[in-house]
């Protein structure tokens, strides 16, 4: 049995909205057992993206400027966005476009050797609860994945069809007070 067949995620937490007009951002935090330098690799370098992020990068992140992000899963003509890295201060802030939306990373270190990783993600609000489920079982690949116990990624639309993330899809919704998206 492969690490992700008996991969089940833990229950939905660590994220809350925020409401600013039309626009709605999740914001998810996570500790990491890890320190930011390393996890700063983890959010900037093309190599790591592709074992744990939704998307692939053509270069790294780590410097202000162009990037392309290719939505995994996405169809032909949707996937590939020409984004632009507006921030990139290592190991503590990152910030850059996609899928239409603002993503901004924080690092706060903990204790010795760990990490506080806090996601600001706007989002349609059809499609907040995924949204959320989605980069919670990210952050678990991500966390895993830095411990030298890798997961495999476990992305797009075929996460959607896991058990684990329908789950924590409905636990979110109900959090958030929003309809989960697929559900009636």
């Amino acid at each position: 049995m492969t690490n992700q067949q008996t991969y089940v995620p833990g229950p939905a937490t660590g994220a809350e909205i925020k409401k600013g007009g039309d626009t709605w951002t999740l914001v998810l935090v996570r500790e990491l057992r890890h320190p930011p330098a390393t996890v700063w690799q983890a959010l900037t370098d093309p190599a790591q993206l592709a074992q744990w992020a939704p998307f692939d990068a053509d270069h790294s992140l780590a410097a202000v400027g162009p990037v392309k992000l290719t939505t995994v899963g996405a169809p032909a003509g949707y996937a590939t966005t020409e984004t632009e890295v507006r921030r990139a201060e290592a190991p503590r802030s990152l910030e850059y476009t996609w899928g239409g939306g603002d993503i901004r990373w924080e690092l706060e270190p903990v204790g010795d050797s760990g990490t506080r990783l806090t996601l600001w993600s706007n989002i349609n609000r059809g499609w907040i609860s995924a949204g959320a489920a989605g980069w919670h079982i990210c952050f678990d690949v991500l966390d895993r994945l830095l411990a030298g116990e890798p997961l495999g990624r476990m992305v797009g639309p075929e996460l959607m069809k896991f058990e684990g993330w329908q789950r924590l899809n409905a636990e979110y919704a109900k959090q958030f007070g929003v309809e989960a998206p697929g559900r009636k």
